[in-house]
């Protein structure tokens, strides 16, 4: 009996300690996560700076990567808002449905400008990079914005 009873704490401690590793792993991931969206958003903006009106096909091509990677992180952010909406108190609800709310108007003024950069004049490509820049920054930071809200809930 006393080899079953050491044999259970063991057990205990074992799944104990890989609960801890995946936990910290996921802080990890959601760290590396976002340094790892900064960092692309920097490439995409430092990238559309350098192209010319001649160049909108690589412009286009690169903004349409950028926004795809986006949209699946917001489809992802709004799954896992959904699956713990149950486990979150009035105050976190209302939080999450304002935040999903300013990122998707922030998503919709960066489509109108993707699809300036497609169809603008030659004479307005400046303009247009800087109006698209500017709206994708801004999508960027509210994801960011959303996503560390709903992280620190979850870890409370």
């Amino acid at each position: 009996m006393k080899i079953g009873k050491i044999s259970l704490c063991a057990l205990v401690f074992i799944c104990f300690l890989g609960i801890a590793t995946v936990g910290h792993t996921q802080s990890s991931e959601d760290s590396s996560s976002a340094d790892k969206v900064k960092k692309e958003t920097k490439d995409l903006l430092r990238a559309l700076k350098s192209y010319s009106a001649d160049q909108r096909d690589q412009a286009i091509q690169k903004s349409k990567e950028a926004l795809d990677k986006m949209d699946k992180r917001i489809d992802a952010l709004e799954s896992h808002i959904d699956e713990s909406w149950d486990k979150m108190d009035k105050n976190a609800r209302d939080k999450a449905r304002s935040s999903l709310k300013t990122l998707k108007e922030k998503r919709s003024q960066v489509a109108e400008w993707y699809e300036s950069l497609k169809s603008g004049s030659a004479d307005a490509w400046e303009h247009i990079k800087q109006g698209f820049s500017d709206a994708y920054s801004g999508l960027n930071q509210a994801w960011e914005k959303t996503k560390k809200e709903f992280d620190s809930k979850q870890e409370l």
